[in-house]
């Protein structure tokens, strides 16, 4: 199953007091449809708004553009003052991948975004971080120098020439950076202990930069400089990680407190197994840990799954447990109740949206009696699906009992790399549910298009044509997907738990009948589409797959008869 593609934009506009503006410049990002407002946390001392939207990434671009746009007309940067380093009233727009979307397509994005606001807006435009051209601009510092007060004479200078828009020093909206940045996690380790200073100790054994070596090896020695005066650094254990020691009035703790600045390299499980052996070894117990702000369902499911495989045990479980073991291996509970639904970014937006309940939200019975009701979906196509979502279950289910069977613990790795395939069949096939009611709803709408003149006739003919096409893709997919699940399957009948060679049986049996019911939609659906050449591959295809499941399963049935 593709990951969702979303992309995370953090813009900081240079007005911290002002809720009036502040909102007329977020009401244009939450007037694009596809786009999340997480967070808006205005700063009175910084003078600055920090903006946190999440959504698809064309939606994102269109939104920040707008954001931007809407602060160039409100924000006068001549008139700006404020604690923070700044040069532009959007003064810093970095994109983030969250999901199904690489670094290399964030850096586009960024670039794209970064030209329009040059172009059209006529506002000096830095990239900078992994949008950069250039090595010096990475750094968001370098962009800065000088600040607002500093612009006019830095675009005067031809090697700060700006990536895109004007040379020219815009009195009102100053210059912006727009970036590409990995996603920043604020991550606090928990401690046994009110000490701060043992805390810092602990950071500075985490944290990239370190500490400051000094004379003799001690606290209170000097510190040992270079040759060129400047201190030496002794480098901590974790790249791309930043951290200090704090005594938290609130718990009555001391925490680390990181900043986890890319997630790829030094993820959330890692720097608290780090914590725990660095604490440990300084007398002191981590006992928990919590997240401020959001993170990425990958970064929790990674989490979950390094646990599970530290206990030797099978990866292959619903998403729902693999979080569980996340939030309980991490402590994330410690301090307080951790609500997925709040701290997991994919699940906050489907929260905030308030999504139509699905029909892989139904209890078994709600679903039994959906289908049985005057409504024509859920139908064949989704029954079938969810067939082979059942067939899917059942082999791996097999799999994650054989993974932990006592006596068998040198294979559990094995098993789990069964559960593992199993379980993202069983996921795939459960959206195909949705799926193929979702095909046969959107047939329905195309029929209601108007046709009162030749170009409506031509439009809604070519809509139905679409929607049917598709309405033949999503069985067709189920029939593959299904069709997948009998690796699985007979795996587990051949070196599974003897116990439950009958459970992948049964699933064998699901599997076959998912198929053909899956294959009838096909041929019923193909009888409403003109693409003849189309319709008679995807028929043969379908026939052939038909085929392959019937012999499939009398094989595996065989091997099931001869071990019960």
């Amino acid at each position: 199953m593709a990951e969702k593609r979303l992309l995370e934009c953090v813009p900081n506009f240079s007005e911290g007091k002002d809720m009036d503006t502040i909102n007329q410049i977020t009401s244009q990002i939450e007037a694009i449809e596809g786009v999340d407002l997480l967070d808006v946390d205005p700063g009175q001392a910084t003078n600055r708004t920090v903006v946190t939207f999440v959504g698809t990434p064309d939606e994102v671009l269109e939104a920040a553009f707008q954001a931007v746009k809407k602060a160039s007309q409100l924000i006068d940067m001549s008139k700006h003052s404020g604690a923070h380093p700044r040069f532009g009233a959007t003064d810093v727009c970095p994109l983030v991948p969250v999901s199904g979307i690489t670094m290399d397509e964030a850096v586009e994005y960024a670039r794209k975004l970064a030209k329009r606001i040059g172009e059209d807006l006529q506002i000096p435009i830095y990239c900078y971080e992994h949008a950069a051209y250039e090595e010096k601009r990475r750094n968001l510092a370098n962009c800065r120098s000088g600040e607002y007060e500093g612009l006019k004479d830095k675009l005067a200078d031809p090697q700060w020439k700006p990536d895109f828009g004007p040379a020219e020093f815009n009195a009102k909206a100053g210059a912006t950076a727009v970036g590409a940045r990995d996603f920043l996690v604020a991550y606090n380790i928990n401690l046994n202990t009110t000490s701060t200073r043992r805390a810092n100790a602990i950071a500075f054994d985490i944290r990239e930069k370190g500490r400051v070596k000094r004379e003799g090896g001690k606290l209170t020695g000097k510190p040992v400089l270079d040759e060129q005066g400047n201190k030496v650094w002794i480098p901590g254990a974790l790249k791309k990680v930043k951290g200090i020691g704090w005594y938290i009035e609130e718990y009555g703790i001391a925490q680390i407190s990181l900043n986890l600045t890319d997630i790829s390299v030094t993820p959330v499980h890692v720097a608290f197994d780090e914590a725990c052996k660095r604490a440990e070894a300084r007398g002191i117990r981590v006992t928990g840990s919590e997240l401020v702000g959001l993170i990425p369902l990958k970064g929790m499911l990674e989490a979950g799954k390094y646990f599970l495989r530290k206990q030797n045990r099978s990866t292959g479980i619903p998403e729902k447990e693999v979080i569980k073991i996340a939030v309980k291996s991490l402590g994330l509970d410690d301090l307080y109740e951790f609500q997925p639904e709040e701290k997991i970014i994919e699940y906050k937006m489907a929260k905030m949206r308030g999504e139509e309940k699905k029909l892989n939200d139904l209890t078994v019975s709600e679903f039994s009696d959906e289908t049985a009701s005057e409504s024509p979906a859920p139908g064949g196509g989704s029954v079938s699906a969810y067939m082979g979502s059942l067939g899917a279950a059942l082999a791996t289910m097999v799999a994650n009992l054989s993974s932990h069977k006592r006596g068998w613990d040198d294979h559990w790795k094995e098993f789990s790399d069964w559960a593992d395939k199993g379980i993202v069949l069983q996921a795939e096939l459960k959206q195909l549910v949705d799926e193929d009611t979702d095909a046969f709803n959107k047939i329905m709408e195309a029929f209601k298009l108007p046709k009162t003149n030749d170009q409506e006739k031509r439009k809604r003919r070519q809509a139905i044509q679409d929607a049917t096409k598709n309405a033949i893709m999503v069985p067709y997919r189920i029939m593959e997907r299904s069709f997948e699940a009998f690796e699985v399957i007979e795996a587990m009948v051949e070196k599974g738990n003897p116990n439950s060679v009958t459970d992948a049986g049964v699933g064998a049996l699901a599997v076959r009948s998912a198929i053909k019911g899956a294959y009838m939609n096909v041929r019923i659906n193909a009888t409403d589409m003109d693409d003849q050449q189309f319709v008679d591959d995807i028929i043969q295809k379908g026939r052939q797959i038909v085929q392959m499941a019937e012999e499939k399963e009398r094989e595996i049935l065989e091997k099931v008869e001869n071990k019960m």
